[in-house]
């Protein structure tokens, strides 16, 4: 079946999104997945126009509705396109539905879920955008970066559900499949390229252990029966005691290195989520994070309205010295804003589609020049706002659990130039303390860090 690149949404046909975990060095980059630019091949000319409703996307001029009665899954999720570009989105949510009805092809099925699920998000229902996704997921290997990465879905990432789906795919399972957990333990194998060569030992010496007490149970029997010829008892049970407690011990570091390797995909999994969060720079121009690495020291003041007010306060004594340092102010108040949170799903208002115009692949390729890094670092100044609070809220309050400290506390938070957490602390930072801690930008052990 010929099938055009325009049944696939705007996540296949104009974004580029890759797995850019913040990681120690670029060398790891060699291991990031990419969610390239999926195309249907067809020598076909598209019939209708490529239909952009992404965040990312500049404002379009309304295209011409296919034609209704369609009886195919590419021309069922064209239509769904279009209509919910008119912002029609329950005739969208329809035809979607119906695509996946007509035997779709599993590129076909895979757009029909994931612009379902985007419907369902547009419409707050957080379980059935989680249900559309997580079969995506396991059924047509969606990747799990498409939905970390999609502004259109921030508003369905701020929900329980979104939660309950990350965790599901960080474990892999039969629900939603084993690849975004693959993904994860290629980077945890390069952060830790030694840990396979200590599960080997630990599991040689294990297996060494068991095969020696299997060996001296019987005569430790015959030892403690006694008669002629009967083994010393003493020296057979110190050897059976030996064996028994270097299985305990190495079962006991096997255990331990699973616990290590799961906090660290955790926090792998939490890095990776930090790198997607906008901000708005002082130019009121939109990145994401990661786009600010290796130009800038994002320090996170999370808390009550009074505490990151006076936070920012005694910041501006040490002005200079900061910037001087890359340190960029991101104020979090809770509960900011929570009354005026906006839905942001696919197909949201115009308004909101122009309000990250630097996201994705177009900001991507122009960010490998020097130019565009000198631009960006020129826009950068001493403190930034935050876009998406909910999402911020949420990662941060995941940050204070990992590091035991009850959610919802005043802290902060000093990232590195490679985007990683350098520190955190409760209460106000001290910023005397912190100027002494950073090296300025140009620095040796600055360049080190990037």
């Amino acid at each position: 079946m010929d099938v055009v690149n325009s049944v696939l949404r705007r996540h296949h046909h104009h974004r580029h999104y890759s797995f850019s975990f913040i990681t120690t060095n670029q060398s790891i980059s060699s291991l990031l997945l990419h969610h390239q630019k999926s195309t249907l091949n067809s020598s076909k000319k598209p019939r209708f126009p490529q239909i952009s409703c992404s965040s990312s996307s500049s404002p379009s001029p309304p295209s011409p509705l296919p034609e209704v009665g369609s009886d195919t899954p590419e021309s069922c999720v064209n239509l769904g396109l279009a209509l919910f570009s008119k912002g029609r989105v329950k005739d969208a949510l329809i035809q979607f539905e119906t695509a996946l009805t007509l035997n779709p092809s599993p590129i076909e099925a895979q757009a029909a879920l994931y612009n379902k699920a985007c419907c369902h998000a547009y419409r707050g229902e957080g379980k059935k955008a989680a249900d559309c996704l997580r079969t995506a997921l396991k059924e047509y290997n969606l990747k799990f970066g498409t939905i970390l990465n999609d502004p259109d879905l921030a508003s369905f990432r701020v929900l329980p559900e979104f939660k309950e789906l990350q965790e599901e795919a960080r474990l892999g399972g039969e629900d939603v499949g084993y690849g975004f957990r693959r993904d994860l333990k290629l980077i945890s194998e390069v952060q830790a390229p030694f840990r396979g060569v200590r599960r080997f030992f630990f599991l040689a010496f294990t297996a060494a252990a068991g095969i020696s007490l299997f060996f001296t149970l019987p005569r430790l029997f015959l030892a403690v029966k006694g008669g002629d010829g009967a083994p010393d008892i003493l020296a057979t049970s110190e050897n059976a005691a030996i064996n028994l407690a270097g299985i305990i011990v190495f079962v006991a570091l096997i255990i331990w290195d699973n616990k290590k390797e799961e906090e660290q995909l955790a926090q792998i999994t939490r890095d990776e989520t930090l790198s997607r969060l906008p901000l708005r720079l002082s130019t009121n121009r939109v990145v994401e994070l990661v786009q600010l690495r290796d130009t800038a020291r994002p320090v996170i003041l999370a808390g009550k309205k009074e505490t990151v007010s006076l936070a920012i306060q005694k910041a501006e004594r040490f002005r200079m010295e900061l910037l001087n340092r890359g340190v960029i102010l991101v104020p979090v108040i809770w509960g900011e804003n929570e009354s005026q949170t906006e839905k942001k799903g696919f197909g949201g208002p115009k308004k909101a589609a122009a309000s990250l115009p630097s996201v994705g692949e177009d900001f991507e390729t122009r960010a490998q020049s020097i130019t565009a890094k000198s631009k960006l670092k020129s826009e950068i100044r001493f403190k930034a706002e935050v876009v998406s609070s909910g999402e911020w809220e949420r990662w941060i309050k995941e940050q204070q659990k990992s590091e035991g400290v009850t959610p919802g506390e005043d802290v902060y938070i000093i990232l590195r130039l490679d985007g990683r957490v350098r520190r955190s602390g409760r209460g106000l930072p001290d910023w005397n303390q912190i100027v002494k801690e950073l090296p300025p930008l140009e620095a040796l052990l600055s360049k080190l860090e990037r």
